[in-house]
């Protein structure tokens, strides 16, 4: 976490990971899946997330005024119960796992984050949330792998769990031919619905409206 930027920019999401533990329920599952479609340009288990609001390219100093906005949000929210269940594919390209459980809590969410982003000066893209875990992407010449993987994830349903933190997440999209890396730039934990007091603004504050922490910060993502 927290590792430093070499370059003037960095793509950016924000996003809930499930814990491990869930992870490994459904790739399990995908064992199969996984044998049955080499091919396909499979997803790290460690890179799996919900995004919440994709920030597109942002400039490094941009980031750091992210922090203690976010952080506050997260610190006045309680934890959402979530589960995996089922799966569907986009544009019969992407494999996608669907999620369960608080989704009026998720899209509340969703709405929070980026409401707080636009408050520190960054377009969000207003699109609706489509709560999903992305697993794997097929080659341009082999759409059928994944409608029949997915048809074959449709029935799973995962044990419910907890989302303990909010991730601001960078990702190296774009930056060499290799596959796509994410890394924490930071996480947050949730709290009980109320935000503490006092403190220097790395992950405190009064909580309530929207706030951006507009004080000056090294360019670190």
């Amino acid at each position: 976490m927290n590792e430093q930027i070499q370059t003037s920019t960095v793509r950016v999401f924000i996003a809930l990971a499930p814990p491990d533990e869930a992870k490994e329920e459904l790739a399990r599952e995908l064992r199969s899946a996984y044998d049955a479609y080499p091919n396909m340009r499979w997803n790290r288990i460690e890179d799996w997330h919900i995004t919440l609001a994709f920030l597109g390219e942002l400039p490094v100093t941009t980031v750091p005024l992210l922090r203690a906005p976010l952080a506050r949000l997260a610190a006045a929210r309680p934890p959402l119960r979530l589960a995996l269940r089922g799966s569907g594919c986009f544009d019969e390209r992407v494999l996608w796992s669907g999620i369960d459980g608080d989704l009026e809590g998720l899209h509340l969410l969703a709405t929070e984050v980026r409401a707080v982003v636009k408050a520190c000066g960054v377009d969000v893209a207003d699109r609706p949330l489509r709560p999903h875990l992305t697993l794997a992407r097929s080659r341009r010449d082999d759409p059928d792998s994944v409608v029949e993987a997915a048809a074959g994830l449709a029935g799973f349903t995962g044990r419910p769990w907890q989302s303990e933190r909010l991730h601001l997440v960078g990702s190296n999209f774009g930056r060499g031919p290799g596959p796509i890396r994410y890394r924490d730039i930071d996480a947050w934990s949730f709290g009980e619905g109320r935000a503490p007091r006092g403190g220097d603004g790395e992950g405190q504050g009064e909580g309530g409206g929207v706030e951006c922490d507009e004080r000056s910060s090294r360019s670190e993502a």
